[in-house]
């Protein structure tokens, strides 16, 4: 039971680069964002079945000094309006801004929010009361995997694309790969 007395609702946790959009190495202003065929399909047909919609996402370009922590802010500002706009309203984003080698002053430091640790899953749970095991997550990395097992995500999707070396990648248990966001049978959200 959620803290308001109601039911855990399921969640489907997203990775952002590389599932929501394409990864093109630290995209943060709208003009360079290219949406993965099949997210927002996808993300609309959860919804439909009761689940939020969750970003969870590695953003290590604040810490590095690529971007501020305002322009990310903007840009998943954006982001959200795009989904509004799509019929898949996102219910929140958790991001870590840390790197614990690459980062620069407070951002150098080994968390607990970085996957492969599960602390922004974690927090989403606490926030909203989901039910972990019920709930889905589809990432593009063995770290999101990792993650989502730690967190007791229930269903893991490792979206592979195109990227060769992703299919030669052993997964956790539990873990199933996907080539492309089409392949995912909603019938399993």
């Amino acid at each position: 039971m959620r803290a308001d007395g109601a039911a855990p609702r399921r969640a489907l946790f997203l990775d952002r680069d590389g599932v929501i959009n394409v990864d093109h190495g630290y995209v943060h202003r709208p003009e360079d964002t290219q949406f993965v065929d099949g997210i927002f399909d996808v993300c609309r047909a959860a919804a439909g079945k009761g689940c939020l919609l969750v970003v969870v996402t590695n953003q290590a370009g604040i810490g590095r000094g690529y971007y501020s922590r305002e322009a990310f802010l903007d840009y998943m500002a954006w982001m959200h309006s795009q989904f509004r706009i799509e019929g898949a309203p996102l219910a929140a984003t958790y991001y870590c801004p840390h790197h614990p080698t690459e980062g620069m002053g407070d951002y150098r430091v080994v968390c607990t929010c970085r996957k492969p640790q599960p602390g922004m899953l974690l927090a989403a749970e606490r926030r909203f009361g989901i039910d972990m095991a019920g709930s889905v997550l589809i990432g593009d990395t063995v770290n999101d995997m990792l993650a989502g097992a730690a967190a007791g995500v229930g269903q893991r999707w490792l979206l592979e694309g195109h990227d060769q070396r992703k299919s030669q990648q052993e997964l956790p248990p539990g873990a199933v790969r996907l080539r492309v966001l089409a392949d995912l049978a909603t019938d399993r959200l």
